[in-house]
């Protein structure tokens, strides 16, 4: 094979069509990187054989997966297995994914403990995840778990107390209106939900927001006790009464609680 002629490309000025005569015609061969063009110092008139057109090609290939990845590097820290899952989609030989990759990390364009460290800080600084959740999103990362421990250091007991009590004060800023007993209940799962501990939990549980919450929950009590008068407004007598401690004891609310209502209740009748 003799290149008969090279042209750059106009919508990619860093690559360049390698031409060559077929049959009396001049065809279109290959393309290449302008690396790759002056590392091998591809000419009009040069003589290409097997061999190292296919050593031109592997060449080739390789530069292409590495823009490719570094394209996808641009605007966010990625991992290795998201690097290499990216690759694998677009390249068809996993060889060159392989050697893509090793030069990548050569270059350290991908280091999944330098990534580790700071997504667990960015994290942490700027939501409310619990350490579980943000363990678990490392895993689905492909991050290795030694590496996801040594970067959990970042994230001290006390800011994980400190992210769940903002966590808590949100939460209890809109659901006011249940029994203590299903507050706490909710709140936990929430927590849970978020990604914190037990230990975290139950300290939360003991701060003042919590302590301080309507100790005899008369104030709380009579709110679901109007709607569920309304509710039961056409029973009378034993019925009622019942209609309404079943009502009150779904809603987390303790006998001597209900006992309590439905007194003060009878007394304003």
């Amino acid at each position: 094979m003799i290149i008969s002629k090279i042209t750059r490309q106009k919508e990619l000025n860093d690559r360049y069509n390698i031409f060559t005569i077929k049959q009396g015609k001049e065809v279109y061969a290959f393309s290449v990187d302008e690396a790759v063009l002056v590392k091998y110092q591809l000419q009009k008139g040069m003589e290409l054989d097997s061999l190292l057109l296919n050593e031109i090609q592997y060449t080739d290939e390789i530069r292409k997966g590495y823009h490719m990845a570094v394209r996808y590097l641009a605007k966010v820290k990625r991992t290795e297995m998201e690097v290499r899952k990216h690759l694998l989609a677009k390249m068809e030989n996993e060889s060159f994914v392989s050697e893509v990759m090793m030069k990548l990390k050569d270059m350290k364009f991908i280091d999944d403990e330098d990534y580790a460290f700071s997504y667990v800080r960015t994290q942490r600084n700027t939501t409310t995840k619990g350490p579980e959740s943000i363990k678990r999103e490392l895993k689905e990362k492909g991050v290795q778990i030694e590496l996801i421990e040594r970067a959990m250091e970042e994230f001290a007991y006390e800011d994980q107390l400190q992210s769940a009590q903002k966590v808590m004060v949100k939460f209890l800023a809109g659901k006011k209106k249940d029994s203590k007993k299903i507050l706490l209940q909710k709140l936990e799962q929430t927590l849970v939900r978020k990604g914190f501990t037990t230990a975290i939990i139950q300290e939360v549980k003991r701060m003042p927001e919590i302590l301080e919450m309507d100790s005899d929950g008369l104030e709380t009590i009579r709110i679901h006790g109007e709607k569920a008068r309304r509710k039961f407004a056409k029973f009378t007598g034993y019925e009622f009464t019942q209609k309404m401690k079943q009502f009150l004891y779904r809603k987390g609310f303790s006998m001597d609680l209900i006992e309590q209502y439905l007194d003060e209740m009878e007394e304003e009748m």
